[in-house]
């Protein structure tokens, strides 16, 4: 009678380590890596996929069995015990017997070994959980309808499940940085691409000020000369007389009627070789605009405000930057705007967006209120400031050098060095 009821409990401590270790590897396991091996034909992943997919029912069935046999367990050691010894001492030394059991061979070995084998060993206890789960799934359902009842009267209500799998996308990016596991440049390429939703062309275009323009109405040979001189293959020309764009000119397309004028310049009409200009507002969203730009087999657009006023331009080149970073070929010239200084600070101009900036210098300024520098100060002072003034926030120190009537257009800023701690030992 003893040994059996001794091998009964050995029995039940290892269906409690089952319990505890399948518990904790389906719900460490990756739902990525069962998603990918389900998609390549694993039934045992896919029984996983299934058991992970509906986490409360799973939970519940694996608590309900764990219970079911620590409890019996505890019962049957308590009867041991206490036809063992007289009186109070069978019961308490059941009780630490049991604990110490419990505790470092249903829990907490099972559940290390768990942890660090989670994806194998969750698909091989797939199986039979799915089994307990079908089972016990009318009594899960009764707990859960007592459970959410219970919530809802004590005002507690349903659990927010909002986490995305962006989120966790994101999530594990960031951890695996802190980690040294994905280096800073690497971070930024697999950040920028789920950045684009959240992002408008207005945060990437280039301003209006640095845009390199041809005057329609100027002489046909000077138009060749300043686009053969020009680091870009597409050019607006604009009207001199009410600044209206009328048009893109192509390298391609002028350098094609040079040769069939055999090199007669004077004799091009440079109105027969524009493009018709693609203007799209400055709020369109980058994703949507990516996908224009794919759709359309154009990857030139001008931005425009509300009002139809030119406010910049945009190429797919500008986008695919906000995610793979800086693309350079041997015409193209240095980013412009932005010069750090020896003493660790950098002079801005005002129109260069902050986004620039912290890519330029590795700082972390907020761009949510405001896209470039002169807006970010704007902002934060509640003023249009002037020279010589200084500004400190976001762990930054402003110093404005210029400005031409309502516009800061050049600033010095540099990060606020952190005071060193006071030795409280002093």
């Amino acid at each position: 009678m003893i040994i059996g009821t001794f091998i009964a409990i050995l029995c039940l401590l290892g269906m409690s380590a089952f319990f505890s270790g399948s518990e904790t590897a389906l719900t460490a396991a990756s739902r990525t890596r069962m998603h990918q091996l389900e998609r390549e034909g694993n039934k045992r992943a896919a029984t996983v996929n299934g058991l992970i997919g509906d986490r409360e029912r799973l939970i519940g069935a694996i608590l309900l069995g764990n219970n079911l046999v620590n409890i019996l367990a505890s019962a049957l050691a308590t009867t041991l015990f206490a036809s063992l010894l007289p009186g109070a001492a069978g019961v308490a030394v059941a009780t630490a017997v049991m604990t110490v059991l419990v505790l470092v061979f249903a829990e907490v070995l099972p559940k290390t070994y768990a942890i660090t084998r989670a994806d194998s060993m969750a698909m091989s206890v797939g199986k039979p959980i799915s089994w307990l789960v079908k089972a016990v799934s009318w009594i899960v359902v009764i707990i859960q309808a007592i459970v959410n009842t219970t919530l809802r009267l004590v005002g507690a209500g349903a659990p927010d499940a909002s986490f995305t799998a962006e989120e966790e996308i994101r999530g594990a990016i960031d951890f695996h940085h802190s980690e040294g596991g994905v280096d800073e440049a690497d971070r930024h390429r697999l950040v920028g691409a789920l950045d684009l939703k959240d992002m408008t062309v207005e945060e990437v275009m280039i301003h209006r000020k640095n845009i390199t323009m041809l005057d329609a109405s100027a002489p046909s040979a000077e138009i060749i000369k300043q686009a053969l001189n020009s680091p870009h293959t597409r050019l607006p020309l604009y009207n001199a007389d009410d600044d209206e764009i009328t048009g893109i000119l192509h390298v391609k397309d002028l350098l094609r009627a040079v040769v069939n004028q055999n090199g007669e310049i004077d004799n091009i009409d440079m109105t027969e070789l524009l493009r018709e200009p693609w203007f799209v507002p400055e709020t369109t969203p980058l994703q949507d605009q990516l996908d224009l730009f794919l759709t359309e087999r154009n990857h030139f657009a001008l931005v425009v405000d509300e009002y139809g006023e030119l406010q910049g331009l945009l190429t797919l080149e500008d986008i695919l930057e906000e995610i793979v970073g800086d693309i350079r070929d041997e015409h193209d010239v240095p980013v412009q705007g932005v010069r750090p200084q020896s003493d660790g600070s950098v002079i801005v101009e005002g129109w260069v967006t902050i986004r620039d900036l912290n890519r330029a210098s590795g700082w972390q300024l907020p761009d949510d209120e405001a896209v470039t520098v002169a807006g970010l100060v704007i902002h934060e002072a509640q003023t249009i400031p002037e020279p010589g003034q200084r500004f400190s926030f976001h762990g930054h120190r402003f110093d404005i050098i210029r400005k031409t009537r309502n516009q800061i257009t050049g600033l010095r800023v540099a990060p606020i060095p952190e005071e060193p701690e006071e030795d409280s030992s002093r």
